[in-house]
């Protein structure tokens, strides 16, 4: 599904260049559970972007189910996102101005799907979370919990191939937290693929592999 070959970002301090990532080669399979760790600054919720197609100032090759990535304009890419991926960011990034329903409503209409199932899809999935008296709220209505689980909610509902996760239970309870890692594991049995940033050890044993990150690099051997 992804091939990444001497994936690097770098930016300009002065007369030199600060590197963020180093060579990074990476293939992860359709239906893979990756867990990417490291310390803060090591560059994984840059590598998180790339792979989401979000970030386009990098050098390197990227193959994404079958598209060459490195070869595309940064239009092309959104629209690759848009089909077939599914991202929880750390701060949310929810639409300010859209309510709990708007927000959920937008994944499907990118993908054409009918306004008529669309509705549908949006009220099972505010069932699914626990979220049907937030519908009508706005973001700044919610609390940091109920907006990630909005984010998480927004992320699945289009059934992406790709779900990209950057510490997707940070602000949640830890029963919200192990709910929302349960649903990953069923999804990822259901053939989607997850990558997700975390710091816990906890999170990190659902899925089946961890790559480290340190100072921009892949350190040791995959675990």
């Amino acid at each position: 599904m992804i091939q990444l070959r001497n994936v690097e970002k770098s930016y300009p301090t002065g007369p030199t260049q600060t590197w963020v990532l180093r060579q990074i080669t990476l293939d992860i399979p359709q239906g893979d559970f990756v867990t990417i760790m490291g310390p803060s600054g090591a560059g994984k919720s840059t590598l998180l972007s790339i792979l989401g197609m979000l970030d386009h100032s990098w050098s390197g090759e990227f193959d994404f189910l079958g598209e060459a990535v490195h070869r595309l304009k940064p239009k092309d890419r959104v629209e690759l996102n848009k089909r077939y991926i599914g991202f929880v960011f750390q701060q949310y990034h929810l639409l300010d101005d859209l309510t709990v329903y708007e927000n959920l409503d937008i994944p499907l209409s990118y993908r054409d799907v009918k306004k008529s199932e669309r509705a549908a899809i949006v009220a099972e999935t505010l069932d699914r979370f626990n979220i049907v008296a937030k519908k009508d709220l706005y973001p700044r209505q919610l609390s940091g919990g109920q907006q990630q689980l909005v984010a998480v909610a927004r992320a699945v509902i289009a059934n992406p191939r790709l779900v990209l996760a950057d510490e997707p239970t940070g602000n949640l309870h830890s029963s919200q937290g192990r709910e929302i890692m349960e649903l990953f594991t069923r999804l990822n049995k259901g053939g989607v693929t997850i990558i997700q940033v975390t710091h816990s050890e906890e999170n990190a044993k659902y899925g089946n592999r961890i790559v480290d990150l340190k100072d921009g690099w892949i350190v040791g051997g995959e675990r």
